[in-house]
């Protein structure tokens, strides 16, 4: 797996320590459109949040509100959203200003189908608990035994292409596995009654089921993907971006402050989480004992981009997005 030790500089970038403007020597031209100054057109931020991640913690914290309001913004929560895709609609229907750090994929998938969306920022976390799970009493040992059975996916997202590569790394054509395309709310108790063989899912659902229908991975993100295909990403529209360049980055100054109290402080970031998600004990623990570290990554990184360019790549390749493009000019960098 790569991303999974932190550099010097990104980890500096989590600790919010970057300074707004500082000189960059290597910048696409792609990012020509960005404001050649901050710009500011509101006081208010609406920001998307989820049951779980950076910004759950931030919101229940209250810490990312008052840095913000020393900057004279105020902070609007808007959620909680059950994974990226509504977060997404969100932005793009005017009701919230940013997303929630949800997954690149289907993020693309948007951006494709004509939405106004680009990135902003991205975060890796690692370790990752992200994996294809099954019952321990289905019988099903390995990603083989899914042949001619029922597996449940988020379409155009983290869920189905995790799929789509375990059964590719086991040779598997994936017409022979059917897929159910279901949001988390409504795979959850699919996957608990049965109804489907398999889940494709992300934490903290992921590692809830694992111990509410004693389940176990057959795939797991971190452990059998040969490289990142998807990264956690905070987005906005373009126009807002470019004409609220100060706010963004205000925004995302405070969250790498955020990102970095979350990788210092697992336990009590897990005991926030609990709170939200109602799950048990054990589950919060074993999230606690993985000790998350947070690293983020801006559009101008040239490094990361060309990672993140080799997963798109990845993914238009195998129609999980309907086509290729450009990551770099879905991205703005402030």
């Amino acid at each position: 797996m790569t991303n999974s030790n932190p550099s010097r500089r990104s980890l500096l970038q989590a600790g919010g320590l970057l300074l707004a403007g500082a000189a960059v020597s290597r910048l696409s031209p792609a990012f020509a459109d960005e404001p050649k100054k901050p710009t500011r057109n509101t006081d208010i931020v609406r920001l998307g949040w989820g049951r779980g991640g950076i910004p759950l913690i931030a919101k229940q914290r209250g810490v990312l509100d008052k840095d913000l309001a020393e900057k004279g913004i105020k902070v609007e929560w808007v959620g909680p959203f059950p994974n990226h895709a509504p977060s997404l609609q969100a932005v793009v229907g005017g009701s919230a200003d940013f997303g929630f750090w949800g997954s690149t994929t289907p993020a693309l998938a948007a951006m494709l189908a004509g939405s106004p969306l680009v990135f902003n920022g991205f975060n890796v976390y690692a370790p990752r608990s992200t994996a294809l799970i099954v019952k321990k009493s289905s019988g099903i040992n390995s990603v083989s035994d899914l042949v001619g059975k029922k597996v449940a996916v988020n379409k155009a997202g983290l869920g189905e292409f995790l799929v789509v590569a375990a059964l590719e790394k086991n040779g598997i054509d994936p017409s022979k596995v059917e897929f159910i395309y279901l949001n988390p709310p409504d795979a959850a108790p699919a996957f608990a009654q049965g109804k489907v063989d398999g889940w494709s899912m992300w934490s903290p659902g992921v590692d809830i089921s694992r111990f509410e229908n004693d389940a176990k991975d057959i795939f797991n993100e971190g452990k059998d993907l040969d490289f990142l295909i998807d990264y956690s990403s905070l987005v906005s529209t373009r126009k807002f971006s470019q004409e609220n360049s100060e706010l963004v980055r205000a925004v995302l100054d405070a969250y790498y402050k955020e990102g970095e109290w979350q990788t210092h402080n697992t336990v009590e970031s897990e005991r926030i989480a609990q709170a939200e998600g109602k799950y048990a004990d054990q589950v919060r623990d074993y999230l606690a004992s993985l000790k998350r570290v947070n690293t983020f990554y801006e559009p101008k990184d040239a490094e990361f981009t060309a990672r993140f360019q080799r997963a798109a790549d990845w993914l238009a390749d195998r129609k999980i997005i309907k086509s290729h493009l450009k990551v770099a000019d879905y991205s703005v960098q402030v």
